[in-house]
């Protein structure tokens, strides 16, 4: 039996939002979307907001520590960054976003072809520090070039053109979900299938499963990488570290 996964099948991210401004002013991330997975920003320091576009129009959400905000798919988000703002993030489906879940709000030209969308999404491997934030603020910069029309149009009572960043955004998508679906069964599914098992369990006055409670860790990343959104501290939820606690029984063989 494979060990506890993260609460929910979820995973957990330490975000220090980006403070370079990009052409409208404002500091702060990478406008984008995710197709299949809820997000959640626990605001731990700082000050900034949480700017969001759906079909029901364009909002935007202080942040202030202790706000705690979440997002649905199909939720057009970007941080901005007014006074270091720093936010623990929750993401439902670990994995899924690692493995492509997040579309950015390129440009309709650049979103709806599927080549030009990997290139201006691709950081360069292997460049150094001062190419790697240059590359981070070409591709902020083209996605904050997208949500800002998206925005005029539906401040306009126009939504044509987000339903087609939708439509682009499943195509991207659609190739990479029987890989998302394996991911989904070995981590959310295999947690809900494991508490109904204990609920089976307890309803039949078997408590056995107590027996092999233990403590887990995961160790956060020894150094920041650059996320869409500013830069992260990660937590392998996948690998964690036993501190206490019984294993799990080997399988018996076959």
């Amino acid at each position: 039996m494979s060990l506890p996964g993260f609460p929910g099948g979820t995973s957990v991210t330490r975000l220090s939002v980006y403070s370079g401004r990009c052409a409208d002013g404002l500091a702060g991330g990478t406008p984008h979307l995710h197709t299949a997975s809820t997000e959640a920003y626990v605001v731990i320091g700082g000050e900034g907001e949480l700017q969001t576009l759906d079909a029901s129009g364009f909002r935007q959400t202080p942040l202030r520590a202790g706000s705690t905000v979440w997002f649905t798919p199909g939720t057009i988000h970007r941080a901005v960054n007014h006074d270091d703002l720093q936010v623990v993030v929750v993401m439902q489906n670990a994995g899924l976003p690692e493995a492509g879940d997040a579309v950015m709000t390129f440009p309709p030209e650049v979103v709806a072809d599927p080549v030009r969308y990997a290139a201006a999404a691709a950081l360069p491997a292997g460049a150094g520090a001062d190419e790697l934030d240059e590359a981070v603020r070409r591709r902020r910069d083209l996605a904050a070039d997208g949500f800002l029309r998206l925005v005029a149009d539906a401040q306009q009572g126009d939504l044509a053109p987000l339903r087609q960043l939708y439509a682009s955004a499943v195509a991207l998508v659609r190739p990479r979900v029987a890989g998302w679906r394996e991911l989904w069964h070995d981590a959310v599914e295999q947690q809900a299938r494991q508490t109904e098992e204990v609920l089976d369990a307890l309803e039949g006055g078997d408590g056995s499963h107590l027996e092999t409670s233990m403590v887990l860790e995961s160790p956060p990343s020894e150094s920041a990488r650059w996320g869409m959104c500013g830069r992260l501290f990660t937590h392998d939820v996948s690998r964690p570290v036993i501190l206490s606690g019984m294993r799990y029984p080997e399988e018996p063989a076959a």
